[in-house]
């Protein structure tokens, strides 16, 4: 999972997938995302909006409030926001998961590194430092040259674990991407709720006169 956190804490290639443009930070719960499909701490944005009226300079990480409107960080994307403000902001539930999965991760490192490294359970003074790809179960050098896996394909286990690692990574960050997706499709669909809804209130203001002018005469 540390494949997707942020440099600052020795996170991997993806971690601008979880990192807050405005704070520079991970993500803090509850996480927000616009309609750009970009994500911010709810806290930052808030913060930020409190100012009012007040026009901020365009200085990255930084938002750009007017009015009851602001320009996404990353993108420069207009949000328009209604009465309830960022508060109204959808939030994104599938990055607060993955914030939560990478907290309960980094309590663990300390934890492993004070294990003894596995043994060989057939050569028992041989310690576990290879992975045989063909059975795709860890086992020992003795294994490959005199033992079961001798005709077997292996790796190093660091290898495989680097590999798996960024798989897990990459696998996340598409999960991330396809939810963002989703996100937008909500977005546009109560968009288009919201239109209809209007259009309704407006034919079911007029009067039996002006809706038979309407039907006959646009």
């Amino acid at each position: 999972f540390t494949a997707l956190l942020g440099f600052k804490y020795g996170w991997g290639k993806n971690e601008k997938q979880l990192i807050c443009p405005i704070c520079l930070e991970m993500f803090t719960k509850p996480v927000v995302i616009l309609p750009c499909q970009h994500n911010l701490c709810r806290k930052c944005a808030n913060d930020v909006f409190q100012v009012g009226s007040k026009p901020l300079s365009s200085h990255p990480g930084r938002l750009l409030v007017i009015g009851g409107r602001f320009r996404c960080p990353t993108c420069r994307h207009e949000v328009v926001l209604d009465r309830h403000g960022v508060y109204g902001l959808q939030r994104n539930l599938l990055v607060e998961n993955i914030i939560d999965m990478f907290k309960q991760d980094s309590t663990k490192p300390e934890q492993v590194t004070k294990e003894e490294t596995p043994m060989c359970e057939v050569h028992q003074e041989e310690k576990i430092n290879i992975y045989c790809v063909t059975h795709g179960v860890p086992t020992c050098s003795m294994c490959k040259v005199f033992g079961a896996h001798k005709d077997c394909e292996v790796a190093p286990i660091s290898s495989i674990y680097q590999t798996k690692k960024t798989e897990l990574s990459d696998g996340i960050a598409m999960m991330v991407g396809t939810n963002d997706r989703m996100q937008g499709i909500i977005s546009q669909l109560e968009d288009a709720c919201r239109v209809i809804e209007v259009s309704v209130k407006q034919v079911q203001s007029l009067s039996r006169p002006q809706l038979v002018h309407e039907l006959f005469h646009t």
